[in-house]
């Protein structure tokens, strides 16, 4: 997982290690993706990206 140090900062050290994320235009929301075994894991509901989450195109 990512480093959070400082506590507090509301800032993220590096990104999300094993995750993705992928635009589907279909419903207009981000869905977060596991690289590991590919099944997806969470959709963002405001329609804007994961923090510290890598894009695929």
């Amino acid at each position: 997982m990512a480093t959070n140090k400082p506590y507090g900062d509301n800032h993220r050290i590096g990104a999300v290690k094993d995750r993705s994320q992928v635009y589907n235009g279909k419903i207009e929301k981000f869905i977060k993706r596991d690289s590991e075994t590919g099944k997806f894991m969470d959709v963002k509901s405001d329609g804007k990206p994961f923090k510290g989450v890598r894009k695929e195109k």
